[in-house]
């Protein structure tokens, strides 16, 4: 087996409105809701939100709120997504920083969502103001 590239991951969130304005108004994705089930979709995939522990089954063995941590690829320069963070009333954990990623040397941005999941803001580009 050969695994070819990721479709989506889920969290799980205790404060609904909250998570999607997180993900809507300041990461930019697009919110469609289904019957009752909550996706945030972003070029090259989606994240499912669920809105109580163990919603669909089959689950995670121990799903949490606030315990994942994971990394999204911006286009912009991370400078730029610094200071639009910042207008949106959202200050980083961070400075940029270099992390190494699945294809190799990237800068990286560290915020949290409502519900404390950690996620990275991160780019290949390869000229960076830190």
């Amino acid at each position: 087996m050969k695994i070819k590239n990721i479709d989506h991951f889920v969290i799980t969130t205790q404060h609904l409105q909250a998570c999607l304005d997180f993900y809507v108004r300041v990461l930019g994705m697009e919110h469609r809701e289904s019957k009752g089930h909550h996706n945030l979709y972003f070029p090259g995939g989606k994240i499912s939100i669920h809105t109580c522990k163990g919603e669909f089954q089959p689950a995670a063995q121990n799903p949490t709120y606030g315990s994942q941590n994971f990394c999204l690829l911006v286009e912009d320069d991370l400078q730029t997504v610094k200071r639009e963070l910042e207008a949106k009333g959202i200050t980083p954990l961070t400075d940029i920083v270099e992390r190494h990623g699945a294809h190799g040397v990237m800068h990286s941005l560290y915020v949290r969502d409502p519900d404390g999941n950690l996620v990275e803001l991160s780019n290949y580009q390869e000229r960076c103001e830190m």
